[in-house]
């Protein structure tokens, strides 16, 4: 066992070097070259939390994460680590696993909404400049003062559809929506969907008390399979930023416990800092000073500390260095920066000392029972108890099905949401202008024919109306001539 007393033994130098629980929560940083051991004293430190019974969530590039999930074994490097420790041969054993993965193919589907995205961090996936993320805010703001549920990709493009094609409506409270933003939008999502982020999206919504659960007083390791993910490192930085803000939200407060609720582990660190504005480094800086008081120790896992901003490195107390390379003035610029951050130590010089770590070796600094740095040491990190290196794809699907979660997430719900309540709407307002037309054209067709009927009445007479007619004429004129003669002859015979 690594863990003893609310400690946790993760490497040894004149003497064990351990993790104070209680200070666990403080995070940490795992830094070094590529093939200097990161991957290893990740392992490590994670299966220490397990055997303490804290949980661990880890996102998986290459799959040699997942051997957590199985006892190691010895061999010539471990037995030569335990003579230089004075242990003795250790019981290996797995850490109780669950895999997950976004894209639902190496673990169980990992999902969000819409919603709950927010329009901050999506308009952060998308790539959007400050004019498209004010209209993402007033688009958020329309849906749900509507009480339209955005949860998947297709609620939101017929969403931004809805609003563009009514800008006009909504300009007086928000100003002008653009065509050209939405079009915009409109693209950027479609080359999120392209790349499998239609399939982050949906329901069921991950509970993320999942990620806190202990099988057997062991922690349980949650291993994301970040392979594809991290062909677009800005989803997968988002994506775990996102989570690292649910379980913020969530999460009641406890402030330092003696162990904590959960250690999330962020490999490739620098992808949630590069090209990123100010206004998200100062979200990722709240939620990593904030999250701590929710019992959730964050560490990061990254070649150099300065890939991470100051404000956010600052908040780092637990140390794992391994050796940097340092090739150019900027290189040597980074070692001397990397070594002035740790308590120096009088036995050696920490900047040379960073440059001479051998692999599986790295230099040391936890925080004590104050909260202060310990002075830095030189030290080896210890072996993992499970195996090393990847395990196969049959190992990984029987670990899956055998898992408590099995079957939660795997059958995607569609229910009734923004997209079929606007469908509904846009049929409806078809329907009715249908409808309007065809009266129009009924009442149009109508008065055609009144208009005939009335030409109809006064139109040309036949030959035996003109007769009638004429003799009808002759009549009239011959009574006149009859009664005006008698009026006549009439006044005569008075005179």
């Amino acid at each position: 066992m690594y863990t003893q007393d609310g400690k946790l033994y993760i490497a040894h130098s004149d003497q064990p070097l351990c993790m104070i629980g209680k200070m666990a929560n403080r995070h940490g940083l795992i830094a070094g070259a590529t093939g200097t051991g990161k991957t290893v004293s990740l392992q490590v430190i994670a299966e220490s939390f397990s055997q303490a019974g804290v949980p661990c969530f880890m996102a998986d590039m290459k799959g040699d994460l997942s051997g957590v999930s199985q006892p190691g074994k010895l061999t010539p490097f471990i037995e030569k680590r335990i003579a230089e420790f004075g242990m003795q041969t250790p019981a290996f054993s797995g850490c109780p696993t669950r895999f997950f993965d976004v894209f639902g193919k190496q673990g169980h589907p990992l999902r969000t909404t819409i919603s709950e995205m927010g329009p901050t961090l999506l308009s952060r996936i998308l790539d959007l400049n400050e004019t498209q993320t004010g209209i993402m805010n007033i688009i958020f703001k329309i849906a749900d003062e509507r009480q339209l549920l955005l949860i998947d990709m297709k609620d939101l493009r017929l969403m931004l559809d809805f609003v563009g094609k009514n800008a006009k409506m909504f300009t007086t409270e928000f100003g002008n929506i653009s065509p050209q933003s939405i079009g915009a939008i409109q693209r950027a999502l479609l080359g999120l969907e392209n790349q499998g982020g239609d399939e982050f999206f949906g329901e069921p919504a991950f509970n993320i008390n999942d990620l806190l659960q202990q099988e057997n007083g062991r922690g349980v390791v949650n291993v994301l399979a970040a392979d594809e993910l991290m062909q677009n490192p800005r989803l997968y930085s988002t994506f775990l930023l996102w989570l690292l803000s649910e379980l913020y939200t969530q999460l009641p407060e406890v402030g330092d416990q003696p162990l904590p609720k959960l250690v999330f582990f962020f490999d490739e660190a620098h992808t949630l800092f590069k090209d990123t504005p100010k206004a998200f480094v100062d979200k990722v800086e709240q939620v990593v000073r904030l999250i701590r008081s929710k019992g959730v120790g964050v560490y990061f896992i990254t070649q150099i500390p300065a890939d991470i901003p100051d404000s956010v490195l600052g908040q780092l107390g637990n140390r794992v260095q391994h050796a940097l390379r340092a090739f150019t003035p900027k290189d040597q610029k980074a070692v001397r920066a990397t070594a002035d951050a740790f308590r120096a130590n009088p036995k050696f010089d920490t900047e040379e000392a960073i440059l001479q770590l051998a692999t599986g070796e790295a230099l040391v600094s936890f925080l004590d029972e104050k909260g202060a740095p310990n002075m830095v040491e030189k030290a080896k990190i210890l072996f993992p108890l499970s195996q090393i290196g990847a395990i196969t794809p049959d190992q990984r699907s029987q670990i899956i099905r055998s898992s408590r979660l099995y079957g939660t997430y795997d059958t995607r719900i569609d229910r009734r949401s923004a997209y079929e309540v606007l469908q509904d709407q846009e049929a409806e307002e078809k329907k009715k202008a249908e409808e309007e037309k065809a009266k129009a054209e009924e009442q149009k067709e109508q008065e055609k024919e009144e208009k005939a009927s009335r030409k109809g009445s006064s139109g040309p007479k036949s030959t035996f109306e003109k007769i009638i007619g004429a003799a009808a004429t002759s009549f009239s004129r011959q009574i006149a001539s009859s009664i005006a003669r008698s009026i006549l002859g009439s006044i005569i015979r008075k005179k």
